[in-house]
């Protein structure tokens, strides 16, 4: 079930050596025309939402660590309160240090990949926050958080390393022979059959 109301106050709020905790994901999807000629980024989308203050730039979800809750738990709450979607946390991106714009605030923000399933129509923060499933090249250009980007290229980094492997494996399997049937490739959400070329005169004979 998923609640409709965002946590508010801090009075559970996480801080590390007098540092806020924060916590967010980028929610990614591959797209539904996904083929083995796109490029590794091209294969899959990402998804940023507007500002709460409205101004210039987007942003992934990202909030407060509270206390009575793990990182995953508040990395999936956060999400769900501001951009609206559900899937699966996957291995954190890394650990950032930063500071807001005053630089009166200091922050530790972790970031989690999420694999989204579900989108909803209805979620807590749809009447003050937009959100938008962009391209990778178009997310590097409007996200307007510098900690953010660099979560941004780890992720881009882990999937495109993935698909790599995974073409690699797939092809070196089709090498080495085949019955002649089409071998499935799944990658995320998608799967593509791959037939291998029909054999020579010199191998039919």
């Amino acid at each position: 079930m998923v609640v409709l109301v965002s946590r508010s106050g801090r009075h559970l709020q996480r801080y590390n050596k007098g540092r806020r905790q924060v916590v967010g994901c980028i929610p990614y999807r591959y797209k539904d025309n996904f083929d083995l000629s796109m490029g590794d980024e091209d294969a899959f989308e990402v998804l940023l939402i507007s500002p709460q203050r409205k101004g210039k730039g987007l942003l992934f979800p990202k909030g407060g660590w509270e206390k009575d809750e793990t990182i995953e738990v508040a990395a999936r709450r956060e999400t769900i309160e501001e951009a609206g979607v559900c899937g699966d946390i996957e291995g954190k991106l890394g650990t950032w240090y930063f500071e807001n714009k005053n630089g009166d605030t200091a922050y530790e923000g972790h970031m989690f990949p999420l694999f989204v399933k579900e989108e909803l129509d209805l979620w807590p923060e749809k009447d003050i926050r937009e959100r938008f499933w962009m391209s990778v090249q178009e997310a590097r250009k409007l996200c307007q958080q510098g900690w953010m980007k660099e979560a941004l290229e780890m992720l881009v980094s882990r999937l495109t390393s993935q698909r790599r492997r995974t073409k690699i494996d797939l092809f070196s399997r089709i090498n080495r022979g085949s019955s002649g049937h089409g071998t499935v490739l799944r990658l995320g959400c998608r799967a593509q059959v791959l037939t291998p070329p029909p054999p020579s005169p010199a191998e039919e004979a």
